[in-house]
């Protein structure tokens, strides 16, 4: 078969060798490639419309990140203004709490027997109480979540009232002790 093919190839050769091109279209071409095309470039940086675009953008930016803050700020204020009665809680609630524990701060640091794990965790705004006022802010009308705060503030005092109780138990004088039994009589 290769023979065949071979021969076909051999009487048809002048069929396949055909001239290439004419040599006026190779000089068209080499004129065609030979001249420069003057085009327009047109500089964005240059133009008015493009710096005007970028001012208007920033302006823009600016505006929308002043209203945010300023609603973040607003949000802060109305929550003061629609949860009075968890602010006077907080009052009073915090001060009953940093007197007693002032007073046990009074006591040496050995006799108290709490680490500083311990202490921070008596604090009054510690890790629960700073997830409870995210969520309070999160949610400012969920009645759940302002239980759940006066409901640790009262927890929160009776925790220190009984640390107070033993610790002034544990140092008291047999007079106190004597003084104790009788005001319980």
């Amino acid at each position: 078969m290769s023979d065949n093919f071979e021969q076909f190839i051999q009487q048809n050769r002048a069929a396949f060798e055909q001239p290439g091109p004419s040599p006026r279209v190779w000089d068209a071409l080499e004129k065609e490639l030979g001249q420069e095309k003057k085009g327009r470039v047109v500089s964005m940086l240059s133009s008015n419309w493009f710096k005007a675009a970028v001012i208007a953008l920033l302006i823009i930016n600016a505006g929308v990140l002043f209203l945010f803050v300023k609603s973040k700020q607003h949000q802060k204020n109305d929550l003061a203004l629609m949860i009075p009665e968890m602010q006077e809680a907080q009052v009073y609630y915090s001060s009953k709490i940093e007197a007693r524990l002032d007073s046990i701060r009074m006591y040496p640091a050995g006799e108290i027997g709490l680490d500083s794990a311990a202490m921070r965790e008596l604090e009054l705004k510690n890790d629960t109480y700073k997830m409870l006022e995210k969520e309070l802010k999160n949610n400012p009308g969920n009645e759940r979540i302002r239980a759940a705060i006066i409901r640790y503030y009262q927890l929160k005092l009776d925790l220190l009232d009984k640390i107070l109780e033993e610790l002034e138990a544990k140092n008291a004088t047999p007079g106190d002790l004597k003084k104790q039994y009788e005001e319980k009589i």
